[in-house]
């Protein structure tokens, strides 16, 4: 796999589990937010600041953007960035739009993140 460009985002994130089926009001634009709806339940990231107070908050987390877009058809894309971390000892939080990924990890592991990123040969944006 080839070098890739990530950027850290500048929002300290919460991921938040709400019940099943749980209405979640539309968020105002931000860089990242995630909805994730199943019959189990209702998962949102968001900024910090946008957790709702009812929600089971886990806070504390940073968020990286894979700057390039690649076709669903090219392999080990994420996997790329997810190995590294996990011979680090990293936990993550992982997810995907259409056009690219997002890896999400806390607070504490974010200078550990930053230098097995770089050792594994990508470029990080602080």
């Amino acid at each position: 796999m080839r070098s890739l460009n990530l950027s850290l985002l500048s929002e300290a994130y919460a991921i938040c589990r709400l019940p099943p089926g749980e209405p979640v009001a539309p968020l105002p634009p931000v860089s990242f937010s995630l909805l994730v709806q199943a019959p189990d339940e209702t998962t949102l990231v968001c900024s910090l600041d946008q957790a709702p107070s009812h929600a089971e908050v886990d806070a504390g987390w940073r968020c990286f953007r894979i700057e390039q877009s690649f076709d669903f058809s090219v392999p080990g894309i994420l996997a790329s960035v997810l190995a590294p971390l996990a011979r680090a000892g990293i936990g993550i939080f992982a997810t995907s739009t259409f056009s690219t990924d997002y890896v999400l990890v806390k607070v504490e592991d974010l200078d550990p993140t930053v230098e097995a990123l770089r050792a594994a040969g990508h470029v990080v944006s602080l």
